[in-house]
């Protein structure tokens, strides 16, 4: 017997971002499935999806950050229950798309007696039943070795560059440390058209210290131009406010602060209220809430490129293409 069997895409999402799973799948042109998620008073959750998944290509969505009162171990979790159910409906392959990618910063042991949680992370994906992963400017290129199967890496940097090209004029692309040198290195050669240069600072981090860095000097001339911090995240805005004032005591005209992930943690919306940048581009990975979005803040929709790679798994097409060739760094 023979029989032609019909692709299906099924799209769910967490509770942590709902509004960019809707937009995500406003783009796609499907409606957004309903995972069934109960929340029992111990705080255990449930998974029941409202339709049948079985033969399903399955996309399953969720962010990593706090949500409603509760941490970005939770929404690890509750993804991870969500592949499960999937697993065990019969799903024919599930996708965990991480926008977000949760303990992105552990990726190696920078000293004695440390995990890496990045790389536990994604074990836990393939043993709940992922058979690929979508994430978006990871913090390290190296964690899609972690995950024992496919992993699309994706960039926002085709939509942070199209901002600049609309908003800036002969800008200087800073690396805010070493580690980003590559990225903006990238950024500055595809905007040489308007005159972008390349400038990147040497950063010291205290040994023994989390979430502090000093700024020390800059390498290239910012004298009088519109300097560009690019980064993969804003955390607790202790270095892209530090390197601004770098940037800023070098003669630099304007500093403006681009980054993918807005986890904007502790005292980081007023260090950059009170900042010397006079812009923060940021994309809607995470969620912000109504209090973080101050005047100096633009944010920017990534559905539209999460969309197409989307696409482009369910089609078995070129995720690469979107980007021409440039989203493996």
């Amino acid at each position: 017997m023979e029989k032609v069997t019909t692709k299906r895409m099924a799209l769910y999402s967490g509770r942590t971002h709902p509004a960019l799973a809707h937009e995500v799948a406003t783009h796609l042109g499907i409606e957004l499935g309903d995972p069934g998620i109960v929340q029992f008073a111990n705080g255990e959750m449930r998974v029941r999806f409202g339709e049948s998944i079985r033969g399903n290509d399955v996309f399953i969505m969720q962010t990593h950050c706090g949500f409603n009162g509760r941490s970005i171990n939770d929404s690890i979790m509750e993804q991870l229950i969500m592949i499960d159910a999937a697993y065990r409906a019969s799903a024919k392959r599930i996708t965990a798309v991480c926008p977000f990618y949760g303990y992105a910063r552990q990726d190696r042991k920078a000293e004695g007696r440390e995990p890496i949680t990045a790389r536990m992370v994604a074990d836990l994906f393939k043993s709940a039943g992922a058979k690929r992963m979508i994430s978006i400017d990871l913090h390290s290129g190296q964690i899609q070795g972690f995950f024992d199967g496919p992993v699309d890496h994706l960039t926002a940097m085709p939509v942070l560059e199209n901002y600049v090209r609309e908003h800036a004029t002969e800008p200087v692309i800073v690396a805010p440390d070493a580690g980003r040198i590559k990225v903006a290195e990238r950024m500055a050669q595809h905007l040489t058209d308007m005159g972008s240069d390349l400038a990147f600072i040497y950063k010291r981090r205290p040994k023994g210290t989390a979430n502090v860095a000093e700024a020390k000097e800059v390498m290239g001339d910012v004298d009088g131009r519109l300097c560009i911090l690019t980064d993969d995240m804003i955390d607790s805005g202790g270095t892209i406010c530090s390197a601004a004032e770098v940037l800023k005591a070098r003669g630099a005209s304007e500093v403006w602060a681009m980054a993918t992930h807005a986890v904007l943690s502790g005292p980081a919306i007023e260090r950059l209220q009170k900042s010397v940048i006079s812009r923060v581009v940021l994309t809607n990975t995470l969620p912000l809430a109504p209090e973080q979005m101050i005047d100096k803040i633009q944010v920017l929709s990534i559905a539209p490129l999460i969309a197409d790679a989307l696409n482009a798994v369910f089609d078995d097409t070129s995720v690469s293409e979107i980007f021409g060739g440039e989203n493996q760094a």
